[in-house]
C-alpha cells in the first residue's frame, strides 16, 4: 500500500493527496477510464492492475455500442474488485484538442460521477485527476472544473479526496482549492 506523502483538507470533505488512487479506502473510486472501459493506461492502468481480473469482468458486463460502454463526459459504475472501495466508477474525460466544448464535457463527468456516488449511498469518493494525463487537458483548467463541480452544495453529502502522484499538480491542486473553496484549512 503506498503512503500518503501529503494531503490538505479544506471544510472537512474535500481532500487533496498526494498518493496513489488504488491505495484509497473510501466507498468509491473514480477511474480516469477511456470509453470502452477495458483498461488502458496512466490512471486507468493502475486501477485495473490493482483490482485484478474481475473489474474487466465487471466493465464487460456494461452494455457497449459500437464497442463504446462509457461516452465522453459520462460515468458508469461497476464493483471494485480487489480494491478497497465498494464500487469503481469509471468516468470519460474529453481529450482536450479533440473536443469542442471540453470544459463541458470534464464537468459532466465530475458531476455523473458523483451523481452515481450518491445514487449508491456513497458518502465517499476519490478522484484522479481526469483527463489531465495522456488527453491533454491544461492542469489549470482542469483542477478549477475538478473542485467546483464537487466543491458544490449539490454534492455536499459526499466526502470527496483528490488523488495525484506528481507534486506539481498536487500544489497546484491546493493553489486552486483555497480559490474556489475558501475558509479553514
Amino acid at each position: 500500500m503506498d503512503r500518503i506523502a501529503d494531503s490538505k483538507d479544506k471544510m472537512d470533505r474535500i481532500r487533496i493527496i498526494l498518493g496513489d488512487i488504488t491505495a484509497a479506502d473510501v466507498d468509491a473510486i473514480v477511474n480516469a477510464a477511456n470509453p470502452v472501459m477495458l483498461g488502458g493506461g496512466g490512471v486507468d492502468g493502475a486501477i485495473h492492475r490493482a483490482a485484478g481480473p474481475s473489474l474487466v469482468e465487471a466493465c464487460r458486463r456494461v452494455p457497449a455500442h459500437g464497442g463504446v460502454r462509457c461516452p465522453f463526459g459520462e460515468a458508469r459504475i461497476t464493483e471494485a474488485g480487489n480494491l478497497n472501495a465498494r464500487y469503481v466508477i469509471h468516468a470519460v474525460g474529453p481529450i482536450y484538442r479533440r473536443e469542442r466544448e471540453p470544459g463541458r464535457v470534464l464537468r459532466s463527468a465530475y458531476e455523473q460521477a458523483c451523481h452515481l456516488a450518491l445514487t449508491h449511498q456513497c458518502r465517499s469518493i476519490a478522484f484522479p485527476a481526469i483527463s489531465c494525463g495522456a488527453y491533454g487537458y491544461p492542469h489549470r483548467e482542469a483542477a478549477e472544473i475538478a473542485l467546483s463541480t464537487c466543491g458544490s452544495k449539490a454534492f455536499s453529502a459526499l466526502e470527496v479526496s483528490f488523488y495525484v502522484i506528481e507534486r506539481k499538480l498536487y500544489d497546484l491542486f491546493c493553489e486552486i482549492l483555497d480559490d474556489v473553496c475558501p475558509g479553514d484549512g
